[in-house]
């Protein structure tokens, strides 16, 4: 048997195995890093995610979009397209939020001392520098959170790295709040308007409403520059898709708020992108 006809079976194997239990899976290429998008799905062209049911959804057969190709769908991931994927992939991932799931990095020694210290135990996996501290509960993702730490759920992908040992915990507040930056000045808690609805509801399912706020969650955490900017953007077309039939909740705006805290913002700025993203569109 050759090596890489070998990678393909031991790669599959595990993947197969992993989505069996609930977790969804894409392959890596070396680095770490998942696999781009082909021509027709770059720049989300498609329309976004793949291997959605749903109407409008991207039903590219590769393994594009990152973390958001991740699936447990067994005909997916055994088939021909992904299985060339198989073939060069370095190693398997999952999408920790996908599966009810986060996971804290913890990248060396001093990392792994303080959440000793300060987190609750849990499930652990040895990684080459350092240990993965899996939790039951999701939670936006954020890197970088305290030297040698980051936090991965909902919208990224981690590496299979074995089953650890220890008994799975409850997220903790400890490390929600890792990813939310304390305002610059204290004041009264803002006051977040919720669209009240004023037409009939235009999404086609459930689905529809949450894609896209991943989706604005996802675009406000990979700001590399701009972030103001990005933000008010951000806000601006989810409201001007989702403002006016009365579907977003108190819990979807707190998600985005969340997002542009981790990146740096202060809720003041928050409420103030949000209300003017508003006002701008006569809401």
């Amino acid at each position: 048997m050759t090596q890489p006809t070998t990678i393909l079976r031991e790669h599959l194997h595990t993947a197969l195995d992993l989505a069996a239990t609930g977790l969804p899976v894409l392959p890596l290429r070396a680095g770490k890093v998942p696999f781009g998008n082909c021509r027709a799905c770059t720049g989300n062209a498609c329309g976004g995610r793949p291997n959605m049911k749903t109407p409008g959804a991207c039903v590219c057969s590769l393994p594009c979009h990152a973390w958001a190709a991740a699936t447990t769908d067994r005909d997916v991931i055994a088939s021909d397209a992904w299985s060339r994927a198989w073939l060069c992939a370095a190693a398997v991932a999952y999408h920790p939020g996908g599966a009810g799931l986060t996971v804290v990095d913890l990248d060396n020694a001093d990392a792994i001392t303080w959440a000793r210290k300060h987190l609750p135990e849990t499930v652990t996996v040895p990684t080459t520098r350092g240990e993965h501290w899996l939790y039951l509960g999701t939670m936006p993702s954020a890197n970088g959170v305290r030297p040698g730490v980051d936090v991965k759920s909902r919208m990224s992908y981690a590496r299979w790295l074995g089953l650890g040992t220890g008994a799975m915990s409850p997220l903790p507040d400890a490390v929600r709040a890792l990813v939310v930056k304390a305002p610059a000045a204290t004041g009264p808690a803002p006051q977040i308007a919720v669209p009240a609805g004023a037409g009939e509801c235009r999404h086609r399912t459930p689905a529809f409403l949450e894609r896209g706020i991943a989706m604005a969650e996802q675009r406000i955490t990979e700001a590399r520059s701009s972030v103001h900017s990005t933000v008010y953007a951000t806000f601006l077309a989810v409201l001007s898709t989702h403002g006016r039939c009365g579907c977003l909740t108190e819990d979807h705006i707190a998600r985005l708020f969340t997002a542009a805290q981790a990146k740096g913002e202060t809720a003041r700025h928050c409420t103030e992108a949000w209300t003017n993203a508003r006002t701008k569109l006569g809401l």
